[in-house]
């Protein structure tokens, strides 16, 4: 019963993780677009860190908690690997971008795949967007 409770903690950290993570991966991309100064200032930078470090490790612990894991889940892997894509445009589209198109351009794929990643989570099909193609 305790490992319930535990579980549906870190379910419930998980998600308000995601909502953070990606409303601020939202109002930097706005920033960023814009050229306001919020996007300079240090918290904007050190906050997202926290976030995703939470976001991770509840992540992580329902992983071990549940024995899904990685590569044995397909739905999983795909969310891994969706990730990773999401993390490098990101880093395109806030810092690397060499002009404000290209950083655009990565701004939206970033969201793609955030959106992708939360499409799988929920319906734990990897081809969730290639579903409705048939």
């Amino acid at each position: 019963m305790i490992s319930q409770t535990i579980y549906f903690s870190l379910k419930h950290l998980h998600l308000l993780c995601v909502v953070l993570s990606g409303t601020g991966f939202l109002l930097r991309g706005f920033w960023m677009l814009t050229g306001s100064p919020w996007l300079s200032r240090r918290w904007v930078g050190v906050a997202p860190h926290f976030v995703d470090t939470a976001l991770l490790g509840s992540a992580v612990s329902m992983a071990v908690m549940s024995g899904q894991y990685p590569f044995v889940e397909g739905w999983l892997t795909a969310k891994i690997f969706g990730l990773i894509a999401y993390i490098l445009c990101g880093t395109v589209a806030l810092k690397r971008g060499r002009s404000k198109v290209q950083r655009a351009v990565f701004f939206v794929v970033a969201c793609a795949f955030f959106l992708y990643i939360v499409s799988v989570a929920l319906t734990r099909n990897p081809l969730v967007w290639t579903a409705a193609l048939f």
